[in-house]
């Protein structure tokens, strides 16, 4: 029994990674879905160029050097976050996740699809920015430590925030209201050092900022990119790598537990006439 049980798993995982392919190939074949990452990196190349010439005051080290690194972090975990959390909503309307309920490990493919196609689509946001970023390269570190760490931290943030963008996502009534997370996490950013550093902000702050990923994704971001003195900015002067990925590691696992469950209960509220009542409410409002 375990056996067979374990070997429907690696079918769901393998069903979920062609699922998660697959919708990322047509997603690149949307012209609204390509306009938008592309939009984001755009607003962040502009910001950029406009710091060029600007210095950290009190230092000689270029202020974009500083800032994109930050930015970086903040991507993937918005990529993970709020792209799913909307996704499932509709999904739920138009009788997508029903469909994955009725299939044996349906919702472990359909969480892995998930977490391949807001990879594929965050990757692609996440390279378009880091392009701008050669224009204040000569205050970053870009060799081979970097690129290794940069590849890590990508992976634990699309594992760590994809799953739990899936459970906030499916405790919404419909797609209208992930504009709360959205609003929720710019709130979040505040407290996480993304602009501004987190030793600055009071303790109880700094208390909250860690809490959450945010922080430890644009830790990690900045360790990997920034040179080493720079560290003396953060907190403990250090930039806590076994605990970064430490942090990261603990919400992806409790992400893949709880998602998988919050996604068969929502399943089984799930009913074909419920999605044919939200599928005419949809139509309704477009007329």
């Amino acid at each position: 029994m375990t056996t067979t049980t374990s070997e429907a798993r690696r079918v769901a995982v393998r069903a979920g990674l062609v699922r998660g392919l697959l919708e990322a190939r047509q997603s690149l074949r949307e012209p609204g879905d390509v306009l938008w990452y592309f939009l984001m990196p755009l607003v962040f190349a502009v910001v950029l160029i406009f710091m060029r010439g600007t210095t950290v005051p009190g230092t000689d080290f270029a202020l974009g050097a500083m800032v994109l690194p930050s930015i970086l972090g903040m991507s993937i975990a918005f990529g993970g976050l709020t792209g799913p959390a909307g996704m499932i909503a509709t999904e739920r309307e138009d009788g997508t996740l029903l469909r994955a309920k009725a299939t044996p490990n349906g919702m472990i493919g359909y969480l892995v699809g998930k977490t391949i196609l807001f990879g594929t689509t965050t990757l692609i946001s996440t390279a378009l920015l880091v392009i701008p970023g050669f224009t204040v390269a000569g205050d970053l570190r870009l060799d081979a430590r970097t690129w290794a760490m940069l590849a890590g931290i990508f992976v634990m943030g699309l594992v760590t925030t994809v799953p739990v963008g899936v459970a906030l996502g499916s405790l919404f009534k419909n797609a209208s209201q992930t504009g709360l997370l959205l609003l929720g996490s710019m709130v979040l950013m505040v407290p996480s050092g993304i602009f501004y550093p987190i030793t600055a902000l009071p303790a109880w702050l700094q208390w909250i900022g860690q809490v959450f990923p945010y922080y430890w994704l644009g830790l990690g971001a900045r360790s990997a990119m920034l040179p080493a003195e720079m560290a003396a900015a953060e907190i403990g002067g250090s930039w806590r790598t076994l605990e970064m990925f430490g942090v990261l590691g603990a919400w992806a696992v409790v992400g893949f537990i709880v998602a998988p469950v919050v996604l068969r209960r929502m399943a089984r509220r799930a009913s074909g006439a419920a999605v044919a009542e939200a599928r005419d409410r949809v139509m309704a409002q477009g007329w």
